[in-house]
């Protein structure tokens, strides 16, 4: 994970917003949001718990350097692996087909649309959707992931606090 520390402290400067993204009913697709529940116990600021709608979060987003979307894709790699990906790898690799309402591509796209936040993708290859619980493997992903986080967190950095709901009133993520 030195390459990916290396990547991460190169590509995410400023301030940083992490994107759970998935659905913690169906195995390891829960991965994103387990991962952003994670980091906020573990004191991270700026993680948003967005689930199966992210799309609803995009104009909290404004003030951002980089938005980091953490969830389960399908890249073909051995189960547990990580990438981490920019927009147009993101548009590229998922162009229409996903399981939240709005592509990772076109959500990037619709993200970096004010030129000022780049997108990104930080992803697990997933085992399986069949249980509630993650598969034991991207389990320890998701371990060392939060502690790689935390260790590359901008301390210092302009605080800039996520918002608590998306901007509809009354509505929960």
């Amino acid at each position: 994970m030195s390459d990916l520390r290396q990547q991460l402290e190169r590509c995410l400067r400023g301030r940083v917003c992490f994107m759970g993204l998935g659905n913690s009913d169906y195995g390891d697709d829960g991965f994103g949001v387990r991962l952003a529940e994670k980091l906020i116990t573990a004191g991270v600021s700026d993680v948003i718990l967005a689930g199966t709608a992210p799309d609803r979060w995009i104009t909290q987003l404004c003030g951002f350097d980089h938005v980091v979307f953490l969830d389960a894709v399908e890249f073909g790699g051995a189960v547990g692996d990580v990438v981490f990906l920019d927009s147009a790898e993101m548009a590229a690799r998922f162009p229409q087909i996903s399981t939240h309402k709005i592509s990772l591509g076109l959500l990037a796209w619709s993200i970096e649309s004010d030129g000022k936040t780049r997108a990104w993708l930080l992803g697990v290859q997933p085992q399986s959707l069949a249980s509630p619980q993650l598969s034991s493997d991207v389990q320890n992903t998701l371990d060392a992931l939060c502690e790689l986080i935390k260790a590359v967190a901008r301390i210092g950095a302009a605080p800039f606090k996520c918002p608590e709901q998306p901007l509809a009133a009354g509505v929960n993520p």
